[in-house]
């Protein structure tokens, strides 16, 4: 467990010395001491201590010291640590200085010198106000502290990048007091934010992604090696395929380009996935198979994007979006699904400033005691209204059918039935969003008899379905016309198959029209948008790459 500190100061290193031995002997189990003789040096540290969020129980500083009195040191040392005892070291002659920073400065005690013996003229004191401190103590966080704005499109991006690779952060509003606090201490100006502090007590002023990836550990360098098998995507196909590839001896690489788990991962809770009778989260789900991928030794780049693959004999060169390339015998494409994007006016504008795609989750907290909406009928948006609806004061479905029984299983809807402050709004639409900085007002039309009307809202989520990312792939790559990748038996009905395919065998089950790249789980063609079907594919696919790396 984390130790709070006491922070002694005085200038005479006898002194120092001696209180210092004194309080270790008796509190070194709970608490950790700290000491210096220079009132400056304190200070100094205590930006880093607040930083890092460690927790100060309690300043014993000398009155006279060269540099500043210790009443001035303490007047300065509140400024970080408020709520941390504050107890003078004096002479005789300083008693009056000491009665005066009582009001002053809020002064718990004054210690005369000497002390001896402790047992009688120090620790007793020093347990009572120990005691009154911790009666009143809240940890502070110990970890990354991300500071910004609620609806600031590049807080939400760091925020979903953060959560999204299981990285345990703290948000704290640039207008809440603990975030205000922090950003006038480092002198951070409003055009710097999102600031993101790390746990050593060093910060970056609104950071790229990849400067972040790289301070918590992620890997977002290119090793110079060749792989057997490189898996592009790590939503539940791409990380069932990077499991069985490392398993089964290939060396294996996984390529991500935001965070792992795709749209599964930020599922807030998936139901019927087999195996689990309780359900799990997409985030879960993710951390189990990011552990487990990584145990049997793929490599994890993350954040990188694919802007193209190049077919050298019997070698596949991957090019970054960076331009450095990777070169492997094999690929596994599993990039998945994006969502649609809603081109109502209003809609690009407030983006990640109170309308998001998908459950983020990562705002729900901002929901709290609001009407909030959410656009589309599918499952994705049944599972994101319940978990939305523990948080806002009303949640309401927006949908342009008149049931959602077309588009959502039945075991959710009976959920959904069963939440009091979860509305179903049959034959809507949004035809506008409106607000100043963010979202505040959205105007919604009844299809069924052309009314309109406007109603406050704080924030939308929408999900009216997905494209395959596949945008980005300017190989002989037959799709078919929703972009989807043909794969299998399918490619046969292709006329350019024939012009592409020059081997005598058929393609395999996965396998796409350039040979030695297969394709899985969502941005597949004829694939099942299930989770469970994404991983049977991505395992799938790993037996076709062992076949295929045989005939080469």
């Amino acid at each position: 467990m984390d130790q709070s500190i006491i922070f002694v100061i005085d200038d005479d290193v006898q002194v120092l010395r001696a209180i210092t031995r004194d309080l270790k002997n008796k509190y070194r189990q709970d608490y950790r001491v700290l000491s210096t003789s220079s009132a400056k040096e304190a200070l100094d540290s205590l930006l880093e201590l607040k930083n890092k969020g460690e927790s100060v129980a309690m300043f014993i500083s000398d009155q006279r010291m060269p540099e500043m009195e210790g009443v001035d040191f303490l007047s300065q040392a509140m400024q970080f640590y408020d709520d941390a005892k504050k107890v003078l070291l004096t002479a005789y002659s300083d008693t009056d200085a000491a009665i005066k920073a009582i009001n002053e400065v809020k002064l718990d005690y004054y210690l005369t010198k000497p002390w001896d013996p402790p047992e009688e003229k120090l620790y007793p004191v020093i347990n009572d106000l120990l005691e009154d401190w911790q009666n009143n103590f809240h940890p502070d966080f110990k970890g990354i502290k991300l500071a910004g704005y609620q609806f600031s499109p590049k807080s939400h991006e760091i925020k979903e990048f953060l959560s999204g690779n299981l990285i345990p952060y703290q948000w704290l509003d640039a207008n809440s007091e603990d975030g205000e606090q922090l950003l006038q201490l480092n002198n951070v100006e409003a055009k710097d934010l999102p600031v993101i502090f790390f746990e050593d007590g060093t910060m970056l002023l609104s950071p790229h992604i990849i400067d972040v990836a790289k301070r918590i550990g992620l890997n977002p360098e290119v090793k110079n090696e060749i792989y057997d098998v490189v898996v592009i995507g790590a939503g539940p196909a791409g990380l069932a395929a990077s499991v069985y590839g490392s398993s089964e001896g290939l060396k294996t690489l996984l390529i991500e380009r935001k965070a792992p788990g795709g749209q599964a991962g930020t599922s807030s809770r998936i139901e019927n996935y087999l195996g689990f009778p309780t359900g799990l989260s997409g985030a879960d789900l993710t951390r189990r198979a990011i552990s487990q991928s990584v145990r049997f030794g793929t490599d994890f780049l993350s954040p990188q994007s694919v802007k193209g693959i190049e077919v050298q004999d019997n070698y596949k060169k991957i090019i970054l979006n960076d331009g450095k390339e990777i070169m492997t015998k094999a690929i596994v494409i599993t990039t998945g699904v994006d969502y649609r994007q809603l081109t109502t006016p209003g809609i690009e504008k407030f983006t990640g400033a109170g309308i998001y795609y998908g459950a983020a989750t990562t705002e729900a907290a901002a929901c709290k005691g609001k009407a909030i909406y959410i656009v589309g009928g599918g499952n994705s948006a049944g599972q994101a209204a319940m978990y939305l609806s523990k948080f806002a004061k009303l949640v309401n479905i927006l949908i342009r059918k008149d049931s959602l029984s077309y588009t959502m299983s039945s075991y959710l809807i009976d959920q959904i039935n069963g939440v009091n402050n979860i509305a179903i709004c049959v034959c809507r639409e949004v035809i506008e969003a409106k607000g100043n900085k963010r979202l505040e007002q959205l105007t919604i039309k009844n299809i069924a008899n052309g009314e309109v009307y406007t109603e406050d809202a704080a924030a939308l989520y929408i999900f009216i379905g997905a494209k395959p990312f596949t945008d980005w792939l300017d190989i002989e790559i037959i799709k078919n016309d929703k972009g989807f990748i043909e794969t299998g038996r399918d490619l046969q009905h292709y006329d350019e198959f024939k012009k592409i395919w020059k081997l005598e065998r058929d393609p395999y089950l996965l396998e796409t029209s350039c040979t030695g790249v297969f394709a899985a789980g969502d941005v597949r063609a004829g694939a099942m948008n299930r989770v469970a079907s994404a991983v049977g594919e991505g395992s799938m696919a790993i037996s076709f790459v062992h076949k295929y790396l045989a005939e080469i």
